[in-house]
């Protein structure tokens, strides 16, 4: 397990990185220190940022000293490291109707599959949630198969719904929000992943799993 490299963000955060692509294990040492500082935060410390193998920390320099700061943050990632976090398992429904999945076909085209084989390919993935981005309630997950691992379409297409089910190489998203994307359109849940109004707007934390099954 090689040592994180802490890196300066201007004058007030600090990066603090544990690796370079995106893994399972490399994120859960995130989750685990990301974790730790809610716990436990050190004085100063305004907020954190998970990413899939790295997290920000924003602090008062009135308050502290980057120095204090890391030394402290990363006394706890030793001991966070050694923490097996087990994230809640959530069961999402999906429709994978033409209309809900209008990219199927070309998925499958591009996979060398038929449509119900991409379907049953994207039902076996085992999916883990890795760090919120982009727009509200937006989960990025990992453990699309790699059969279905494609690159994004080369110009992003408006008109899709919240709930749509979208995958782009190893990563996997339920939007919340009607927007355009160039990921794939494979199918659409009705589960609300995002609730504003709740004291806990977000229903999936990082570290947690998803499985999917057919609506």
């Amino acid at each position: 397990m090689s040592a994180p490299v802490v890196r300066a963000v201007g004058e007030a955060a600090v990066l603090i990185e544990f690796g370079d692509r995106i893994d399972a294990a490399i994120n859960a040492r995130v989750v685990a220190l990301d974790r730790a500082l809610a716990a436990a935060p050190p004085h100063g410390l305004v907020e954190t940022i998970p990413a899939y193998c790295s997290i920000m920390l924003e602090y008062d320099p009135l308050m502290t000293t980057q120095a204090e700061l890391v030394a402290a943050a990363l006394a706890l990632a030793d001991s966070a490291s050694a923490t097996v976090i087990k994230g809640r398992e959530h069961v999402v429904p999906v429709s994978f109707d033409p209309l809900d999945g209008p990219d199927l076909d070309q998925v499958a085209a591009q996979a060398g599959l038929h449509w119900e084989e991409v379907i049953a390919a994207f039902l076996a993935g085992r999916y883990r949630v890795f760090l919120y981005g982009f727009a509200p309630g937006y989960a990025y997950l990992g453990g699309v198969p790699p059969v279905l691992q494609l690159p994004r379409k080369p110009i992003a297409q408006r008109g899709h719904p919240a709930g749509s089910v979208i995958i782009a190489g190893p990563q996997c998203l339920i939007t919340t929000l009607p927007m355009p994307t160039g990921w794939w359109v494979i199918g659409r849940t009705d589960l609300a992943i995002l609730d504003p109004a709740s004291e806990r707007p977000f229903r999936f934390d990082p570290g947690d799993t998803i499985r999917f099954e057919r609506a």
